[in-house]
C-alpha cells in the first residue's frame, strides 16, 4: 500500500509519447527534481482532455517550481499519439503509456475494469511522496490546488488552512 512520506514506487523503462516521440521514462530520470505523477482514466474521453490542458496551461508554473508533469494512463502508447496529435497538441510533457498496469497497480489506482483511476501524486526531490489525492472519475481534478499544495510543500513549513503562497506558515 503506498502511503504518504515513504518512497514512490519507482518505475522503468516505460514507454511514453512525448513531443511527437515515443521515449522511455523512469522515475528516477527525474531524481532531484519534484515530480508530479497524474493518472487519469482513458484518452478520448470528456473530463481528461480538461484535466490535460489545464495541467498544459499550468505546466510554466510547474516549472518555476523546478517540478515536472507526468500523465500516466492505461492507454498504448499509439493511442496517445493519435489523441495527442489530433486534440492536444499543446501538450509539452509526457503521457507514459501503462499497458501493462504496474505503474498504475504499484500507485493503487488500477480500477476493476482495467483503466487508472485519477489519482495525483506529489514527488519530492528525494523520491518521497509527500502529497496524493484520488478521486472517483466522475470529478475532474483542481491543478490550482495541486499546484498549490506543491508550493506549500516546498515551504518547508507548516501551512494552516487555506494558505496561499506568499502568506507565512506555521511555527510549532
Amino acid at each position: 500500500m503506498i502511503k504518504v512520506a515513504e518512497k514512490a514506487p519507482d518505475f522503468y523503462g516505460a514507454t511514453a509519447y512525448h513531443k511527437n516521440n515515443f521515449v522511455k521514462i523512469s522515475l528516477n530520470d527525474y531524481s532531484g527534481k519534484w515530480v508530479v505523477l497524474f493518472f487519469y482514466p482513458r484518452d478520448f474521453t470528456f473530463i481528461c482532455p480538461t484535466e490535460i490542458r489545464e495541467f498544459a496551461k499550468l505546466e510554466k508554473e510547474f516549472k518555476t517550481c523546478k517540478c515536472s508533469v507526468l500523465a500516466c494512463s492505461t492507454d498504448s502508447e499509439w493511442s496517445h499519439k493519435n489523441w495527442f496529435e489530433k486534440d492536444l497538441a499543446e501538450v509539452k510533457y509526457p503521457v507514459l503509456a501503462d499497458t501493462t498496469h504496474e505503474i498504475s497497480s504499484a500507485y493503487n489506482v488500477l480500477g476493476s475494469d482495467g483503466a487508472a483511476q485519477r489519482g495525483t501524486f506529489i514527488i519530492d526531490p528525494e523520491g518521497i511522496l509527500r502529497w496524493m489525492a484520488v478521486s472517483d472519475n466522475s470529478v475532474g481534478r483542481s491543478v490550482k490546488e495541486i499546484l498549490r499544495a506543491l508550493k506549500a510543500l516546498q515551504t518547508g513549513g507548516l501551512c494552516p488552512v487555506e494558505w496561499a503562497p506568499g502568506q507565512k506558515t506555521l511555527k510549532p
